[in-house]
């Protein structure tokens, strides 16, 4: 019945037909626009329907004022189109902050305030603890990541300054209701990232008086671009050649293919030749299944860990960052990392002597909010058994 369902206004739309039934009319040879008088007379102005804040003191004559009489050149050959820009509206649009804090808003916030905005605010994308959902933005861990072959690159980890931080959360977040924050929101929201960044402690509290005082791991990395002055003159200019070329050219080695979907783990030539090989030996009595290879259950492992590097880390030198570091977990008690925050129902299970059994992990890692009710992970959880199989054997051979 849904073609029968007709709108009120249907009627006064129709086909633009102007082609037919006007266009000769204004096409004419003879036509002729007679009697125009000399002088127009305008009878009606437009009115200027400005969003932007009024200064203080402007009437609302002087907003709603005609727009001949709001236009002025602003400069030699202006088509006497708008206005000069009032000082509070510059100002407004003025938010920019610099990595030396200028351009930052008095203000303050601490970590526990930033905590629970955050949650209510920016956890349904970023995760509560800056881990991301989906495939939104990881903005913590990812210490130490950044030679590795898949860098997590977050606050703590990549990002130069503290003020690009602050800037972009507060001209651009919350997604959808960008710059709703109040200046002690955005600091308490900052305050919290360098918290879950392992960075500040949770009495740390951010101003416009210490942000200047707050320097980025990976500060010292960045630095401004100097090749038009140490570089260019190194590759141009006269005499310029490349001697003693190679006739051929020998491929010695060759990248590895970032990819995520899993293969076979041969190279294509391999493939070939297992394939022959295979063909070969048809006849041969299969050989009995002795499962999964270990070496190759933990490099898989190693491919699942990626989504957990984000909050935890194992193996030599590991850490605590957004989660416990990982070594020893394995029949270790849970919640019993002494000095990291755990979240209270991890407290029970400590207090009632649960350990983290390779049972206990299945479940956990399988549904982690399933598992223990009330837990600060946000992490969705693994979706099969082989891969949470995988990823405790990586654990284990790194030391958990």
């Amino acid at each position: 019945n849904f073609a029968e369902v007709r709108l009120p206004n249907e009627e006064n739309f129709f086909m633009d037909d102007r082609a037919e039934t006007e266009y000769a009319i204004w096409n004419d040879t003879d036509l002729c626009m007679d009697g125009c008088k000399d002088v127009v007379e305008i009878t009606m102005q437009a009115m200027v329907l400005d969003v932007t804040p009024e200064s203080e003191g402007e009437s609302d004559e002087v907003a709603l004022l005609p727009v001949a009489e709001r236009t002025t050149r602003s400069h030699d050959g202006a088509f006497g189109l708008g206005r000069p820009a009032l000082t509070e509206e510059v100002a407004a649009w003025d938010i920019d902050v610099r990595p030396d804090g200028v351009g930052l808003p008095e203000g303050e916030g601490d970590v526990w305030t930033g905590e629970e905005v955050f949650v209510e605010l920016c956890a349904a994308c970023h995760g509560d603890f800056g881990e991301a959902v989906g495939r939104w933005p990881v903005l913590a861990g990812g210490h130490d990541t950044l030679t590795h072959e898949d860098p997590v690159k977050t606050i703590g980890s990549y990002w130069p300054y503290l003020s690009t931080v602050f800037d972009y959360v507060n001209r651009a977040m919350p997604f959808g209701y960008a710059q709703s924050l109040t200046p002690d929101e955005v600091y308490a929201i900052t305050a919290y990232l360098l918290y879950v960044n392992d960075l500040v402690d949770d009495d740390f509290v951010l101003s416009h008086e210490n942000f200047a005082e707050v320097r980025l791991p990976n500060e010292e990395n960045f630095f401004m671009d100097d090749r038009a002055e140490t570089e260019y003159a190194i590759w141009t200019g006269e005499g310029i050649c490349m001697e003693d070329c190679k006739e051929t050219v020998d491929i010695a080695m060759r990248a590895a293919v970032l990819d995520v979907t899993p293969d076979d783990g041969t190279s294509e030539g391999e493939g070939e030749a297992n394939e022959a090989s295979a063909e070969g030996n048809a006849e041969e009595a299969p050989a009995e299944d002795s499962g999964p290879d270990m070496a190759e259950l933990i490099a898989d492992g190693e491919g699942v860990f990626r989504q957990c590097k984000a909050c935890h880390q194992v193996g030599e030198g590991a850490r605590n960052g957004t989660g416990p570091h990982l070594n020893g977990i394995l029949d270790r008690p849970i919640g019993a990392i002494e000095g990291f925050r755990y979240s209270g129902v991890m407290m029970d299970a400590a207090d009632a002597g649960q350990t983290w059994t390779v049972e206990e992990l299945t479940a956990f890692l399988q549904d982690p909010r399933g598992t223990f009710s009330g837990t600060k992970m946000a992490f969705g959880g693994l979706r099969s058994a082989e891969d949470v199989a995988a990823v405790l054997a990586y654990i284990e051979a790194e030391g958990g």
